[in-house]
């Protein structure tokens, strides 16, 4: 996906197991972050970090969406321990990951497998792509956000 894209409209499950889909937030600009990986360290951080600077990110109108490969009771456990206020969405068949383009060949310590590239989009109230942050700061997320969309509508 690329700046001026429109999102695909399925987006995961939520934590009932009900597939949430982009149409269900008509009018509004999305924030939507892609993770490996609840309780590990980067990406607790970067849900922290999003945690902490939420409300300043929905006084802008954005509805912030988190989603990982994660079952959907893991995010009920991730968002409970943390206290994460947004939604978290599984997407174990990474159909999302794939569609967004940030499920990708990896490399750690000499072995190669698939996953989740961290990548956050930014969408406007139309849900097409305005930012895409891939090279996130997980410790400073919320800050790393707010000044990719400071001079947004």
């Amino acid at each position: 996906m690329k700046n001026g894209d429109l999102i695909p409209d399925v987006l995961g499950l939520d934590a009932e197991g009900r597939e949430v889909r982009a149409d269900q937030f008509t009018g509004r600009p999305l924030i939507i972050y892609f993770y490996p990986k609840d309780n590990t360290p980067g990406c607790t951080a970067e849900a922290c970090s999003i945690r902490d600077g939420y409300e300043s990110l929905t006084s802008k109108g954005y509805i912030v969406i988190g989603i990982s490969k994660d079952s959907p009771a893991s995010h009920v456990k991730f968002a409970s321990k943390h206290e994460l206020p947004f939604i978290l969405l599984s997407d174990q068949s990474t159909e999302v990951n794939q569609a967004f383009g940030v499920w990708q060949k990896k490399k750690m310590a000499g072995r190669e497998y698939m996953g989740t590239v961290r990548t956050t989009f930014v969408t406007d109230a139309d849900h097409r792509i305005t930012h895409i942050i891939s090279k996130v700061d997980t410790k400073n997320a919320a800050a790393q956000l707010l000044e990719t969309i400071k001079d947004d509508k």
